[in-house]
């Protein structure tokens, strides 16, 4: 279940897109993790994450957000989550995410938001 785990990542202009692909858990949390720090070092702030592709997150997963969302918000960026699928939703609706993060239907609604801040 593990090695079923894949990123891709885009941009448009200072702004950064993350697709997830798989089963997000305590294996493949770490790789995420690795991905948005390096963005985070770059001074990449402005990230849209795209759970199209996910089938599957786990506490570790969520885990990762939390990790970085304070800093990338004191940077002036933000992290925008996008098409979760109903069960992953559940899985944030349940630890209360959605106060925390936006949680959007499509990237390019992401995308507006950033650009209109």
């Amino acid at each position: 279940m593990s090695q079923n785990f894949e990123i891709n990542r885009a941009n448009k202009g200072n702004i950064d897109f993350i697709k997830i692909k798989g089963y997000l858990d305590a294996h493949t949390a770490q790789v995420l993790e690795r991905t948005i720090e390096e963005l985070v070092k770059d001074g990449r702030v402005k990230i849209v994450v795209n759970f199209r592709d996910l089938e599957y997150i786990s506490s570790a997963g969520l885990g990762v957000f939390m990790v970085f969302i304070e800093e990338i918000r004191n940077g002036g960026g933000d992290i925008k989550l996008v098409e979760l699928k109903p069960k992953v939703f559940t899985v944030f609706d349940l630890l209360g995410f959605p106060m925390l993060f936006d949680i959007l239907q499509h990237e390019e609604e992401a995308l507006h938001k950033f650009q209109t801040n």
